[in-house]
């Protein structure tokens, strides 16, 4: 008996702590702020765009920089739900990107139509999408990190929200720096990519979260 007891006093003290996993609200203010230094660091070395103010004076870059703002917080949201098994019981949190998703579309929609005559396109082209996507490699990792030390069951829409977030960071920073007020070749090299982004989010999460 005494033999007993003493092994279950050993294998009890032997055992490793078990840390609780944080609540997703607190995972995704975790990252939220993360990301909000990173847009700072990132502003402090490239720079605003030098004509920012006249920027907000155009009837919907300022709804677009929020609507943008709002997809960035939305996935966030859900992919810190998605990273546990029950979704904390907030299932219908998760589908508020597609929410805001549609607020992007009809945004950008009413932005085409007021920019009449059209600005002037940049010279420039894949360069936007190359900058975004280099901008979202690192919470695009740090997300996944997190995810993956977790128990997401929901790998495809984890995946594909974590990528969606970061890239959104990228989407937001070049607003932000570079002067263009053309959102033709917004909508072509910033924002059609993102739905590539997307796709490619879902195989990450495949290869990434799955256990």
């Amino acid at each position: 008996m005494g033999n007993t007891e003493q092994l279950i006093k050993t294998l009890t003290e032997d055992a490793a702590k078990v840390r609780v996993a944080p609540h997703p609200f607190t995972l995704s203010i975790k990252w939220t702020g993360a990301a909000a230094v990173y847009l700072a660091v990132l502003l402090a070395v490239s720079g605003l765009r030098p004509d920012l103010m006249h920027a907000f004076d155009l009837p919907w870059f300022a709804v677009e920089l929020a609507s943008l703002l709002g997809i960035f917080i939305a996935t966030t949201v859900g992919a810190a739900l998605l990273a546990f098994p029950d979704l904390h019981q907030k299932r219908g949190i998760v589908f508020a990107p597609l929410v805001m998703f549609g607020l992007f579309l009809a945004v950008i929609f009413f932005a085409w139509n007021a920019d009449r005559p059209p600005a002037p396109l940049p010279a420039h082209t894949f360069e936007c999408t190359s900058c975004i996507i280099l901008v979202a490699l690192p919470p695009a990792v740090w997300t996944f990190y997190t995810i993956r030390k977790l128990a997401s069951t929901h790998y495809y829409l984890a995946g594909c929200l974590a990528v969606l977030s970061a890239f959104s960071i990228g989407a937001l920073w070049l607003r932000l720096h570079e002067v263009n007020d053309s959102i033709a070749h917004v909508v072509e090299w910033h924002y059609l990519p993102m739905l590539a982004a997307g796709f490619i989010g879902v195989w990450l999460g495949k290869v990434l979260l799955k256990w």
